[in-house]
């Protein structure tokens, strides 16, 4: 029973999308909240319906048609609408030919999707509130879901989204893509947003919960969609997903169970995933080609040498040198964190000591876990001290389990 009903929250979740897509392509982006009423229903019809009947041989189909019939029934009896919409849908049609209108077709539903993509990146929303829209209309998120992404409530969340809507609506953002010479510059922002998602899955801040992989796959999900148009497969487009895929190759080896998070040098590297390192490396060859290096080229290169197995000082000075160049494009506390950890392994303690006293990151438990494993052999009394504030700033209790081992270890 319970396998029967997560795979048809699997199926809800992924033929919402396309089905708020196709509909808000159709009547327009002012009416995406209809469109998301009007799938609701239909899945609630569904789950009625086949709880009697059983599952159809072709559910998505089922879906399909009942979404149809109730588009049409919705704007055929609200006049209101009716008044704004038919016109540009030629009131000569007959019912089957607007029926025929609501294209349901694998590309369309491609082309709905991409468009909804770029429409909800659009700068005229903050970053928060396009990620809130991505992974409702884009990914098929509950608003529950949504609000524990967000450690928020399900009313914040809902304001949130209705603003986010209604900016849509008041700014008339199309669904279609931007005019050929905007996408590079468009792209930007779409790419920040799916980088954005999958951080936010990569390292959740939902309580108790380190990793949310479902937010990941969404999120390699959206960029996968961007390299079926040539105009969005560019070079950056090709960085990103190969950091995401070897970021999301050590998934197993970085958390199991409920338990806290295991470290990059305690992980079992038997349980890293080869294909994913492998299709990685395919994106990273073909983000070469060009001459934009981005952040997102450079945080790959280092993803991809730490898939690499055997911990060789040739290793650590690679990553050592991207950070390097990476902090010269895109300074940020976290990226200085990274590259102290990395001066580290390729230089000894000492010296990373030294870099690492110069950041003072004072509300980062990130730095005081860093501090704490440079202090050991040491000074194993300012390495617990740093370990203890560490464990003060975790946001999670399993993070806080894997601090208290460490400073376990030094008693």
């Amino acid at each position: 029973m319970e396998q029967h009903q997560a795979a048809l929250k699997h199926l809800f979740k992924q033929e919402f999308t396309k089905m708020v897509a196709v509909i808000s392509k159709l009547y327009g982006l002012q009416h995406i909240e209809i469109a998301e009423d009007i799938v609701t229903e239909t899945f609630l019809l569904a789950t009625e319906t086949w709880g009697h009947k059983g599952i159809p041989l072709n559910p998505p189909a089922w879906l399909y048609t009942v979404a149809k019939q109730k588009t049409l029934q919705h704007f055929r009896r609200n006049k209101i609408y009716a008044e704004k919409v038919m016109p540009q849908l030629s009131l000569q049609q007959n019912e089957s030919e607007e029926m025929a209108e609501l294209n349901f077709s694998h590309q369309n539903i491609k082309d709905s999707q991409l468009q909804m993509l770029f429409a909800i990146c659009t700068p005229a929303i903050a970053s928060e509130a396009q990620i809130g829209l991505a992974l409702r209309i884009l990914c098929g998120f509950g608003i529950d879901e949504i609000a524990e992404a967000f450690l928020s409530n399900k009313e914040t969340i809902n304001k949130r989204l209705f603003r986010a809507k209604e900016k849509l609506r008041n700014e008339k953002i199309q669904l279609e893509l931007p005019p050929e010479s905007e996408i590079p510059r468009r792209l930007d922002n779409v790419l920040h947003i799916i980088y954005l998602l999958f951080s936010e899955g990569y390292y959740s801040k939902t309580q108790n919960e380190i990793l949310r992989k479902d937010l990941c796959i969404e999120a390699m999900r959206l960029g996968l969609m961007l390299t079926e148009y040539a105009k969005t497969n560019l070079p950056k487009t090709n960085a990103l997903i190969a950091l995401m895929c070897f970021h999301a190759s050590r998934f197993n080896a970085r958390q199991t169970g409920q338990e806290a998070p295991i470290l990059y040098e305690q992980q079992d590297v038997t349980l890293w995933d080869r294909s994913l390192i492998d299709q990685g490396i395919d994106f990273l060859n073909l983000s070469t080609q060009g001459n934009e290096i981005t952040s997102y080229h450079l945080e790959a290169r280092i993803a991809y040498w730490h898939s690499q197995k055997e911990d060789t000082h040739e290793k650590w000075e690679n990553i050592l040198q991207l950070y390097n160049q990476l902090l010269l494009i895109n300074y940020s506390p976290i990226v200085a964190l990274n590259r102290t950890y990395a001066l580290y392994k390729a230089n000894g303690r000492h010296a990373a000591l030294i870099e690492a006293e110069k950041l003072k990151l004072a509300n980062n438990h990130f730095y005081y876990l860093l501090l704490g494993e440079l202090y050991k052999t040491i000074d194993n009394a300012k390495a617990k001290s740093n370990y203890e504030r560490a464990k003060a700033l975790a946001k999670t209790q399993t993070e806080k389990q894997g601090i208290q081992e460490e400073i376990d270890k030094l008693d």
